[in-house]
């Protein structure tokens, strides 16, 4: 008679084995990759996604046909002899830009639209070609470094706007755009390196400074050309607009998108225009430091009073330090243009101004800025 002891031991000694190789195989799998064996019996491995990279490349695939590149066409350059030439059918590409409508709606920064010129918005197809749309309208906001391109177009795919209150420093952020305005749909990630950030970028094409507060600072390069792209989370939402690089490297900058949210918003409701408040002066700033120096109160000493302005209209001069606004003291925080953004066209205000070693009350009704 067989030895059933005997024989139940090997089954389960064999049991055991084969158990503890498929574990050891899942084991090797987990660590090295997805792993399998070939003809020889020996272990190869296939290399696999990692979770983190399946969260940049899902993005990537679901919001590339949204980006968009925002390019020069038919440029006229000047002859050796001062003529100019017959303009050629040609694009040379300047920014980036991301559609927020699916009838033709297009985001990008106003510096990158600032010359006057012919646009053409290019989006890239899953394909490799080129679907390219000519621009038809622009829309600049006065207060911010943010344009609203109109295109012909109806069944575009827009971008999700989430919402920048509620972003944290150290979060995952990937950042979309036409880098050196000739690499499109160029992809970088890095984090949220900091939250209320106030730069002073200058366009290229006015050489002004225009100060830009409550940026989103963020590690993941932003190069020239990127300006107008969307800075997204790991959800493919986007919280900012990528808009400035610091001189140093690792540090860009995003205007947030709540900002773009309210401006869409306030356009659609308006009937297709960007309405600011304007109270029509430019200024310095004389920070509290330099006005201890020379015996002056802080605040934005007046260069320029626009003729017929609201400024104009309540008696502010040139030479004139305004110190005041609406009861609120003008700082290196609390600029002026900072809280006339608070404000909406006809709003009255007040305006406490420093003349010839007095204090001047004004008022003023603010009027309404240009539409760019």
């Amino acid at each position: 008679m067989p030895n059933f002891k005997k024989l139940t031991s090997l089954i389960l000694v064999f049991a055991v084995g084969v158990v503890v190789t498929v574990v050891g195989l899942r084991l090797i799998g987990r660590d090295f990759g997805k792993s399998a064996l070939d003809e020889t019996g020996k272990i190869f491995q296939n290399q696999r996604v990692v979770d983190e990279e399946s969260v940049v490349i899902d993005v990537v695939d679901k919001l590339s046909p949204s980006v968009v590149s925002i390019a020069i066409k038919n440029r006229q350059t000047v002859s050796p002899f001062g003529f100019p030439s017959t303009p050629k059918s040609e694009e040379s590409g300047i920014g980036t830009g991301f559609v927020v409508s699916t009838d033709g709606l297009i985001l990008t920064n106003k510096h990158v639209v600032s010359q006057n010129a012919d646009y053409v918005a290019i989006i890239k197809n899953s394909d490799g070609t080129d679907k390219k749309y000519d621009v038809s309208e622009i829309h600049k906001d006065s207060f911010n470094d943010l344009a609203i391109l109109k295109v012909d177009a109806s069944d575009l795919v827009p971008v999700e706007l989430g919402d920048s209150d509620h972003i944290k420093v150290g979060q995952k952020v990937i950042a979309i755009g036409n880098a050196l305005g000739r690499f499109e749909n160029t992809v970088t990630v890095g984090v949220v390196s900091g939250l209320g950030r106030g730069v002073a970028p200058i366009d290229p094409a006015t050489g002004v400074a225009e100060r830009l507060d409550d940026l989103i600072q963020t590690d993941a390069a932003i190069n020239p050309g990127n300006s107008g792209g969307p800075l997204l989370n790991s959800s493919g939402q986007a919280i900012g607009i990528n808009t400035a690089v610091a001189s140093a490297e690792n540090i860009g900058f995003a205007i947030k998108i709540n900002i773009v949210k309210q401006l869409i918003s306030d356009f659609k409701t308006s009937g297709g225009k960007i309405s600011r408040p304007l109270l029509g002066v430019r200024y310095t700033h004389i920070s509290k430091d330099t006005a201890l120096l020379n015996d002056v109160p802080e605040g934005e000493l007046v260069r320029e009073v626009v003729s017929g302005s609201a400024a104009d209209r309540a008696g502010v001069k040139v030479g004139d330090i305004l110190t005041e606004f609406d009861g609120q003291k003008l700082t290196e925080e609390d600029t002026l243009s900072k809280l006339i953004r608070g404000k909406k066209v006809g709003d009255e205000v007040k305006l406490e101004v420093f003349r010839d070693g007095k204090t001047l009350d004004l008022s003023s009704k603010l009027g309404e800025a240009p539409n760019e």
